[in-house]
């Protein structure tokens, strides 16, 4: 049946409210507009930053389809759309690239004007919304809203790949993949017979040491606490894995004794204000990088001379932007993929019944933490940053609404700079990473350990915040 133009009624895990579960419901999803693509997602995965929206940590408003990385095929097109067309697998990007505002003119970055990033508005660029769910107005995350069979996105949103790439696996090069390789090879710029040290070998950190290994790096040492991600570390290319449970002094100092002057380049995977100062310090101090790939959990001080000795210290979102979310870290990955045995899909009552096979699976994890660290007044302040949105926020359930609402400011939110992404042109270089995976240039498969059915989507939360590989 042909469903341009119609409104599709498919499954979506929806998340009603902050600390419960999820919720598989049936959702409409409303016909692209101008300038916009509906796709139908074949593969998504769950990055910590979703669980961040679970818990209140990350504010956004209520009720949302989470998800962000994602792989999948154009359903149909709005009007004006040029850059793909229905059947061309794609890859959403959180952030886009509409290729006329400064930032995507610049070459020196690729944070687009236009995406939902820091705002977190939950809808559409012209201010709606394209899902509803029992007469309910349901939210965007990031204006991606991965977590369900269907999803419209911007034109510039969204990544034209290969024909021939896995949408299951290609998957994770939407966020995860792409944070930690892009890390290494775009923003440090690791040169060829250098030394770096991997702090957090979950997903991202796994991926920085691919990045790394890609780059020549000579000498890439991998640093946790959970033994058990060694081997998959050494596989992946580490030279070196060390645990700072192991040793009487800063891991800082361990690893300037290792190398004699400290490492070249230094890249902090996790999230805590703690490892990020460590992996600074254990850079060397007249060339030495260290790049933020973890989002950060809490503010931090540093000891200024840490810098005015010539470290080099990054922090980018998607080529630098200074985040100001209270969000924590990308801790790990999971990844799922829709397998729909109804050759029309899902855009009846009657089709729901019939069976859709999710396969949730998870990547490495990093649990727990390499510091221990929790601040309650950031905790309590983020709680009530949570109930200030709500007090100010309310959504039209007609789609077709040109309502434009309040736009919370930055005060509102608490964090620093990190790494989220990847330090290039997400239209552009995407494609080159599917090209890149089909060449056996790398392989992201192996950050993959579990699978799960789609039905046990908030067992597949459970593990991802037990940290179980």
């Amino acid at each position: 049946m042909n469903t341009a133009g119609r409104v599709i009624k498919c499954k979506a895990a929806v998340l009603w409210e902050a600390n419960k579960p999820f919720s598989i419901e049936e959702v409409e999803v409303a016909p692209p507009k101008e300038h916009e693509v509906r796709v139908k997602i074949m593969a998504t995965g769950i990055c910590r930053s979703d669980d961040h929206v679970v818990t209140g940590a990350m504010v956004m408003p209520f009720p949302i389809i989470l998800g962000h990385e994602a792989a999948g095929v154009v359903e149909s097109v709005g009007q004006g759309v040029t850059a793909v067309k229905p059947g061309d697998k794609v890859i959403p990007l959180f952030v886009p690239q509409c290729g006329e505002c400064q930032n995507c003119l610049n070459t020196k970055g690729n944070l687009c004007s236009k995406t939902d990033l820091g705002t977190s508005l939950g809808l559409m660029p012209d201010g709606t919304t394209r899902f509803t769910c029992k007469g309910k107005a349901i939210y965007h995350f990031l204006r991606t809203s991965t977590f369900t069979e269907y999803t419209v996105l911007h034109e510039s949103a969204v990544a034209k790949i290969d024909s021939a790439a896995p949408l299951e696996k290609v998957c994770l090069i939407g966020c995860g993949f792409s944070t930690g390789y892009g890390a290494a090879l775009q923003t440090a710029k690791v040169k060829p017979g250098s030394t770096c040290a991997v702090f957090g070998l979950g997903g991202v950190g796994l991926s920085v040491v691919m990045g790394c290994k890609a780059a020549g790096a000579s000498r890439i040492i991998g640093v946790d606490i959970n033994k058990d991600k060694f081997a998959k570390a050494k596989e992946l290319g580490a030279t070196d894995c060390i645990n700072p449970r192991d040793f009487q002094k800063p891991i800082q100092e361990v690893l300037t004794e290792m190398t004699g002057h400290g490492v070249d380049y230094s890249f902090e995977a996790f999230g805590h204000a703690d490892t990020m100062i460590a992996a600074l310090a254990s850079c060397n101090m007249s060339t030495g990088v260290c790049v933020m790939a973890g989002l950060l959990d809490s503010e931090i001080s540093i000891d200024p001379t840490l810098l005015l000795t010539g470290r080099t210290w990054k922090g980018t979102a998607l080529g630098g932007i200074v985040l100001k979310m209270a969000v924590k870290t990308i801790q790990h990955f999971l990844s799922w993929q829709f397998t729909n045995h109804s050759k029309r899909g899902f855009s009846s009552k009657r089709q729901l019944k019939k069976s859709t096979a999710l396969n949730i699976s998870i990547r490495h994890a990093n649990y727990p933490p390499l510091v221990p660290h929790r601040n309650p007044l950031i905790l309590k302040s983020r709680k009530h940053h949570t109930s200030v949105w709500h007090q100010h926020w309310s959504l039209s359930p007609d789609p077709d609404s040109n309502t434009t609402l309040p736009q919370l400011p930055f005060s509102h939110y608490s964090g620093s700079s990190s790494l989220l992404f990847l330090g290039w042109k997400p239209t552009e270089c995407i494609p080159k990473l599917v090209s890149g995976y089909l060449e056996k240039k790398f392989n992201s498969d192996l950050l993959i350990t579990h699978t799960l059915p789609f039905a046990k989507v908030n067992e597949g939360f459970e593990l991802l915040r037990a940290g179980k590989r």
